[in-house]
């Protein structure tokens, strides 16, 4: 395998990881809403510097929070980029 593959390797499991992130964040929001478990909070931590930025750009009146969504398919849309531009 070259250097590059590795790359696109290592940055496929990094989105992948981060999209997981984000979910189990969602996941966790319905059962720990306030964040008391340690679990929670590291979920939180990992996802608030993507998620932040997305939700201020956001309507404030919206109702539901979709930056998860957008975050997910920025997330997604970058990693494939990045690794088409590697693997060339």
């Amino acid at each position: 395998m070259t250097a590059s593959s590795y790359l696109a390797s290592f940055i496929n499991v990094l989105f992948n990881v981060l999209t997981l992130a984000i979910f189990g964040r969602v996941l966790a929001s319905w059962v720990d809403p306030f964040a008391n478990n340690r679990i929670t909070q590291i979920l939180r931590d990992i996802t608030e510097p993507i998620l932040a930025p997305i939700r201020s750009l956001m309507p404030g009146a919206m109702m539901f929070d979709f930056s998860p969504i957008i975050a997910t398919l920025l997330l997604q849309a970058l990693g494939r980029i990045l690794i088409g531009a590697l693997v060339r």
